[in-house]
């Protein structure tokens, strides 16, 4: 057995029963395999949820606020962390010289955050350029999860975070995705994201809006802040035969298979989950050239169709022709870059951060 070790994994991502997906999984099948090595793993997530397996997990519930709560945990805890490792939390932050003040930990940060279509402003890029400076040596590692991902890393915070950046790209349980077999057109699609603008599900509506003729349904599954103005442009449009909104669900892995396509219209991605899952479920996608696409995955003809990001007519463009089955993937080509996808990979490249060793 490896010698006792604690970590702490400050996560900002809410555990909602209603939402399971890739990282859920990750977090629980890295819980179990960190205390098969002998490493305890105290988890700070915003809120506090026994759903799946969560309940295997040691949980301190931050009430929405990780870093200031794990802040005065430390203070109120004499905790010798080996390493701190941070999901969804923004980098470069004050937040990283203050844990290094009172740790001796080895600081592991994983981005996941998308960016902007046309990228950030100026006063933002000079922000996060100070930032970088100032606060990315308190950082011990910087982790991509595509390639896309960690270039976008160094162009931001500098060219000095370089040598300590690598890409650990997110994993799927392959075995749980329901394999499309049927590949006769009933003009269904799904859309799976959450609803935010930067999802570019406004597109969809307006390409929509022009294909009034045709018979189809589109089923949005996710919930977000945007909600509400994509049910108005629906509304305004009268395009309410057409969408169906489903909320989140935790069997997407199942009903992927249900469909004829995925769509996909997203103006900024850093790995792009949904598209991963629909190709795991033999499901074609359709989806923006750049950013849906951001890991390669989709190949033209083959296992979908792509589009430039934002462009509303070469979607409606698309759309026309599936309809029209002008367009047709008969049998959804799998792509063998998928393995490197897997859920053990994932895991056991983040353990070997852990335990020292480059993935």
């Amino acid at each position: 057995m490896t010698e006792s070790k604690k970590i702490a994994i400050l996560c900002n991502y809410e555990l909602l029963p209603e939402r399971v997906g890739g990282m859920d999984y990750f977090f629980w099948l890295f819980d179990k395999q960190c205390k098969e090595k002998n490493i305890q793993v105290d988890w700070f997530f915003p809120n506090l949820s026994h759903h799946g397996e969560y309940f295997n997990l040691s949980i301190h519930d931050c009430n929405y606020n990780v870093e200031n709560y794990f802040f005065a945990f430390c203070k109120q805890n004499e905790t010798d962390y080996s390493h701190i490792i941070t999901h969804f939390l923004e980098l470069c932050t004050p937040s990283f010289y203050k844990i290094k003040q009172f740790s001796k930990a080895e600081i592991i940060a994983i981005d996941h955050n998308p960016r902007p279509l046309n990228g950030y402003p100026l006063k933002k890029k000079i922000e996060k350029r100070i930032k970088g400076i100032l606060f990315s040596r308190y950082i011990d590692v910087f982790v991509g999860v595509s390639e896309y991902s960690k270039s976008e890393l160094i162009k931001e915070f500098g060219a000095q975070i370089e040598k300590k950046s690598i890409i650990i790209f997110n994993g799927l349980e392959i075995s749980k995705f329901k394999k499309k077999k049927n590949f006769s057109s009933n003009n269904q699609f799904i859309v799976a994201s959450h609803l935010r603008k930067e999802k570019g599900i406004q597109d969809l509506i307006l390409a929509v809006k022009d294909l009034k003729s045709f018979d189809f349904t589109i089923d949005i599954y996710g919930k977000g802040y945007f909600e509400g103005e994509f049910k108005k442009m629906i509304q305004d449009f009268s395009l309410q035969r057409f969408f169906n909104f489903k909320g989140s669900v935790s069997n997407l892995t199942e009903i992927y298979c249900e469909y004829d396509y995925l769509i996909h219209p997203s103006h900024g991605e850093t790995f792009c989950y949904s598209v991963v899952e629909s190709l795991m479920s033999n499901l074609p996608v359709i989806t923006t050239r750049n950013q849906g696409n951001v890991l390669g995955l989709v190949v033209e003809n083959k296992n979908g169709f792509l589009f430039e990001e934002c462009n509303v007519a070469e979607l409606k463009g698309i759309l026309k022709n599936i309809l029209k089955h002008k367009f047709l993937i008969g049998n959804c080509w799998e792509n063998s870059k998928l393995k490197n996808f897997s859920l053990t990979k994932m895991v056991a490249n983040h353990l070997a951060l852990v335990l020292n060793n480059k993935p």
